[in-house]
């Protein structure tokens, strides 16, 4: 087992820095603007390197079974949309498709889907019919994929979210006994390891900086999802109660809820890009990249944490549900209205207000409304 650790590490590494050079060959690469305040150009190799480490180690050590033939098919499929998007910047409707067109993958060919939602009403279990839980599983896959993806946003934040939700479902799978699905995860974390390194420039300086790119957020997001479903939904025993998978990916899906219904409100479409995520609003109020990194990574992993324990204690799933809804209503709250509840607790405590940018002060004015 730890030989298979070992090589998942090296190979990551080392395929990092092959990807680099081709990237920068190919203009693979990521470039400041209005939105990326980045300095110089970024190779967007992260996600592919994962990806090809995580193949290459399924078909050293593991047997190639129709599940995993699917999952690789349907990755493969996703990677690649993903990898042309971060070089040529293709229309979000286009991405939408070719999600949607791979959930369907799932569902026909694998059998994959979200039909059965669990105790979140009561007594009774929540089945769902074969027209809702294709429009379920249609809308959980692409909102898994796109939650992912929205939140990369600094150093280190997509790697270091993905391995909480990827450390807690291996946690619970080990637990669970299912050695095999823990193992995944926990390959998957360690193909993860070196990317971060070189992201926050851990040990080699920024001359070596790559980002995950849409290919990997994609990838992360989709994995993700399809280890939830197959945790959730099993044919045999149930490893994973539904309400948990909100509470391990939380931080990622709030942020994702949060922001398109913001974007909504004003009358923008809910996939515009912009400067109003949690990372963000993080820096504006005075944290540093790195600090916001750990704000942000240790509420994920107390959400995660509290999911863990509601499914080891089998707490209420009905009870669950609700406290998730509410702690995302307090989220929605607090981030909606950050700068008029920063500017009371500066006041209260004698504090300097932060400088906040002149880009945002409409966004100040508009969350105060």
């Amino acid at each position: 087992m730890s030989s298979a650790f070992l090589f998942v590490f090296i190979l990551s590494f080392c395929s990092l820095f092959i990807f680099r050079k081709v990237a920068k060959r190919i203009g693979l690469v990521d470039k400041p603007n209005a939105r990326k305040l980045h300095q110089g150009v970024i190779p967007l190799v992260g996600g592919v390197s994962i990806f090809i480490t995580l193949v290459i180690t399924h078909l050293v050590f593991s047997e190639l079974t129709s599940d995993s033939l699917l999952f690789i098919v349907c990755a493969t499929i996703l990677v690649f949309t993903g990898v042309v998007d971060d070089r040529f910047d293709i229309s979000f409707k286009l991405r939408l498709l070719i999600q949607a067109g791979v959930s369907f993958a799932m569902m026909i060919i694998g059998g994959k889907s979200l039909h059965n939602l669990g105790y979140l009403m009561g007594s009774e279990a929540i089945e769902l019919s074969v027209a809702a839980s294709y429009a379920i599983t249609v809308l959980g896959v692409i909102g898994a994929i796109n939650a992912f993806n929205m939140v990369d946003g600094i150093d280190g934040l997509l790697g270091g979210l993905a391995s909480v939700t990827f450390g807690a479902l291996g946690f619970m799978f080990f637990a669970d006994g299912n050695m095999q699905l823990a193992m995944v995860c926990g390959v998957i974390v360690t193909a993860m390891v070196p990317y971060i390194m070189l992201n926050l420039g851990v040990p080699l300086g920024r001359r070596f900086k790559v980002f995950m790119g849409d290919a990997g957020s994609i990838f992360i997001g989709f994995t993700v999802i399809w280890l939830l479903i197959e945790a959730t939904q099993g044919t045999n025993t149930t490893h994973i109660r539904p309400v948990t998978a909100l509470w391990v990916i939380a931080i990622p899906l709030m942020d994702m809820a949060t922001i398109m219904i913001r974007r909504i409100r004003k009358g923008q479409s809910p996939f515009k890009p912009d400067r109003e995520h949690l990372h963000h609003i993080c820096q504006r109020i005075g944290l540093s990249s790195r600090m916001s990194l750990f704000v942000i990574c240790m509420m994920a992993s107390i959400m995660a944490g509290i999911g863990v324990w509601s499914d080891m204690a089998k707490i209420n799933e009905c009870v669950m549900f609700i406290s998730f809804l509410s702690v995302f209503a307090v989220y929605f709250f607090v981030i909606s209205y950050i700068w008029r509840i920063t500017t009371f607790i500066h006041r209260l405590f004698g504090v300097n207000k932060p400088t906040i940018p002149d880009a945002v002060a409409s966004e100040t004015s508009q969350s105060a409304e």
